[in-house]
């Protein structure tokens, strides 16, 4: 049976480095508030957001009858200098939710999103010459399936890859390649709707495509309109999440009536994580993660 979750990412509990973490809410009240508006489960959030002691993690999550289901890794893969380092961090993680009781959570690795300006900068408008050489691809792919064997070897935890916008593995080509680079058993995909779209595809075809390799699925709906605006202003990842690019869903150009049957069709029967990612300080976050949990509902989940 599917199982509908969210994450901090909802309420701007995110993991770059920005001038509005101090707007952050805390994490008590974002774990009540997804217990409060209907969801089964949490992703970590950045490292140290949420307790790093596994036993006060373990409490905080289980006091809310929730379950926590991954943690998002970024590292700068197409840098080897950096592979320890992510390699280190990956680790860390992973030893925090075994030891806490949650073998079965992912590590969501990811590019180190928006540490490039050039990709930063041209966030759902990415051209091949913004893009990585062969032998970047190499090193890139080669990083990700050390963390993710050695992830998986120490504690057993499976690891997927997170496309994103403003990351180096953001259009429909890019991932493709990640895909034949890597190991098919050592890195799943986790299929993100939102940035799938942001970054010029159409995530009904990536369901069909990646079936085999999508461990874990992130919904979340991509406003065109916000996008364009932002496009005109020349506007970065960050102007275009301001602008609401990554709305309710249910309100944006993502078929999620289709994506829910395909995934039925499939078999699938694990998670689905709600993300609407905002900044520090935006909108109502409970108000839209309640309205996203009355959408899924209305598509039989």
């Amino acid at each position: 049976m599917i199982k509908i979750a969210n994450a901090p990412c909802s309420w701007g509990a995110l993991e770059f480095d920005l001038e509005e973490k101090s707007e952050e809410i805390g994490f008590e009240q974002v774990l009540d508030e997804i217990k409060e508006t209907g969801y089964l489960g949490t992703e970590l959030g950045d490292w140290g957001y949420m307790p790093t002691n596994p036993n006060l993690l373990r409490k905080e999550i289980t006091k809310r009858d929730l379950q926590l289901l991954g943690a998002f890794v970024p590292v700068a893969l197409a840098d080897a200098s950096k592979h320890l380092e992510g390699l280190e961090s990956a680790m860390r993680v992973a030893n925090l939710m075994h030891k806490a009781g949650y073998g079965d959570a992912f590590i969501v690795l990811a590019d180190d999103n928006a540490s490039v300006a050039e990709r930063t900068k041209n966030a759902g408008r990415i051209t091949p010459e913004m893009g990585l050489s062969q032998a970047q691809w190499e090193v890139f792919a080669k990083g990700a399936n050390q963390i993710a064997r050695a992830v998986k070897d120490a504690f057993g935890i499976r690891t997927v890859f997170h496309h994103h916008c403003a990351g180096y593995v953001e259009t429909p080509q890019e991932i493709d390649t990640l895909m034949e680079l890597t190991d098919p058993d050592l890195v799943g995909l986790c299929l993100d709707m939102g940035h799938y779209a942001f970054g010029g595809g159409d995530p009904v075809k990536a369901l069909k495509t990646y079936r085999d390799r999508i461990w874990h699925v992130h919904f979340k709906d991509y406003d065109p309109v916000a996008a364009q605006e932002s496009r005109k202003e020349d506007g970065d990842y960050f102007d275009a999440i301001q602008r609401g690019v990554f709305c309710e869903l249910g309100k944006g150009a993502v078929d999620f009536k289709a994506v829910v049957d395909l995934l039925n069709d499939t078999g699938y029967d694990d998670w689905v994580v709600v993300e609407q990612d905002i900044l520090p300080g935006m909108g109502n976050p409970k108000a839209c993660a309640k309205a996203n949990r009355d959408y899924i509902k209305t598509l039989g989940l």
